[in-house]
């Protein structure tokens, strides 16, 4: 397994994040656990920073908080001067209750509900990114009845397909999200908002995939947009101030991944900025939306090995005590992970299992294939780079309890979610009154 930000094998030859052992974690906090090495999280947040900083352009990085939502990691992102991006209501009450300034929150979202635009209005958040006609006609009436100025992004469909899954492609015609360049809605969209007295528009937002390891769908995206956004030029007299690029960038999970630098991804953006708005005497601000590069890498999920199972001259299973219902990314995407045995850091692979989760389904494997030392019961398995989409998307599919989340920095840990507990599981069932009574009269007789 690739070790990254402050990752180390130490001298009892146990996997090290932010100067804890994770033997020690896994004994203190149990597992499965969620563990996050904030100092790498922070180094992210200020590669992006420092990245547009050089460029000599106005910009804005706002975390792509889907990826991990909390209340500490709103306050981490806070402290470094990034923005924020929600999707739901849950993310912005998250981050109103975590003290984030409402003026650096973007809304995101292909099916607002009137009471999430509402939540979003009264807490005067920085911008609403409009998803579709029915979202601009809700969002405008909702503006003019209160008679309050709200500041939007139009998010468009720029045609493009991302190498990257299927299911995580969001750029291409074919898409859920976004105002269409090609059948005139975009158009369409641009002299609504230019209609509406209450309703700002600051300029366009697009989003081509995730997981993305070259800077051409980039440059393409700004090219289309620079030509749509001249358009609105001509036509309306409307100057771009913002192109919201989105994320995407892509991280390291497995050997093979290349991920670039911020860096790279910042340079190439901006310099397809300045090739496509040639026709404003202004260059527009470029917000990105970075969130799996930020929290990606960072997370490490521990599990305690349980069980096994050989088949041979087939295939040799271990089972752990977590799986698809704290990582359901491999079932859903056919995500590739690594691992390794915390508490064999510096011994030798000598055999290949397949990683089995503990859920009641076939398809709840972690991973297939992975090169381990001896395993034996009671070994605590690492698996690197879970810190996006696995707390995010983790549920209680079998009625398995979601796994703590741990910050670790400088050889402290700290619990920023709690365990859930069997009573949480069970907290917001009722049983009917009915049911009740049905129960007692059985007893009864």
């Amino acid at each position: 397994m690739y070790l990254h930000g402050t990752s180390r094998i130490n001298e009892r030859g146990h996997l090290e994040i932010g100067g804890c052992d994770t033997v020690q974690l896994a004994k203190q906090f149990g597992t499965p656990l969620y563990v996050l090495d904030e100092q790498l999280i922070r180094e992210r947040c200020r590669a992006y920073v420092r990245a547009f900083q050089q460029s000599g352009v106005d910009f804005q990085v706002a975390y792509a908080s889907k990826a991990l939502s909390t209340m500490a990691i709103c306050r981490i992102v806070d402290e470094e001067g990034l923005s924020l991006d929600v999707v739901s209501d849950g993310e912005l009450y998250t981050a109103l209750k975590a003290g984030f300034p409402a003026g650096r929150i973007h809304f995101h979202g292909n099916n607002k509900t009137p009471e999430e635009l509402k939540m979003a209005l009264d807490a005067k958040i920085g911008c609403i990114v409009v998803d579709n006609s029915t979202e601009l006609k809700l969002l405008r009436s909702m503006a003019t009845k209160r008679s309050q100025q709200v500041d939007v992004l139009l998010r468009l469909t720029p045609g493009i397909e991302a190498h990257t899954h299927e299911y995580i492609q969001t750029g291409q015609e074919d898409s859920k999200f976004g105002f269409s360049l090609a059948n005139g809605h975009a158009l369409q969209a641009v002299e609504t908002c230019q209609r509406s007295s209450y309703l700002r528009l600051l300029g366009f937002h697009c989003h081509i995939g995730s997981q993305i390891f070259d800077v051409r769908g980039y440059q393409v995206a700004m090219e289309k947009i620079g030509q749509f956004a001249s358009k609105c030029y001509e036509r309306y007299d409307f100057t771009t101030r913002v192109i919201n690029v989105g994320g995407g960038f892509g991280i390291r999970y497995v050997e093979g991944d290349r991920p670039l630098s911020p860096d790279a991804y910042v340079s190439a953006i901006v310099d397809g900025l300045k090739a496509s708005f040639s026709h404003q005497s202004e260059l527009p601000a470029v917000w990105i939306e970075p969130g799996r590069s930020i929290v990606g890498e960072a997370g490490t999920t521990l599990y305690t090995v349980g069980t096994e199972k050989r088949i041979p001259g087939i295939r040799h299973y271990i089972a752990v005590d977590g799986g698809m219902t704290d990582n359901p990314r491999p079932a859903l995407y056919q995500a590739k992970y690594d691992a390794m045995l915390a508490n064999k850091g510096n011994q030798t692979n000598r055999q290949v299992v397949s990683v089995a989760g503990k859920c009641c389904e076939s398809g709840d494997m972690l991973i297939w294939d992975c090169a381990l030392p001896e395993v034996e019961i009671g070994d605590i398995l690492a698996v690197g780079a879970t810190g996006a989409y696995n707390y995010s998307m983790a549920s209680n599919y079998n009625r398995i309890r979601k796994p703590a989340v741990v910050l670790v920095r400088d050889g402290k840990a700290d619990v920023i979610v709690k365990r859930e507990t069997l009573d949480d599981i069970i907290a917001h069932d009722v049983i009917p009154e009915r049911l009740a009574n049905d129960i007692a009269l059985s007893r009864q007789e």
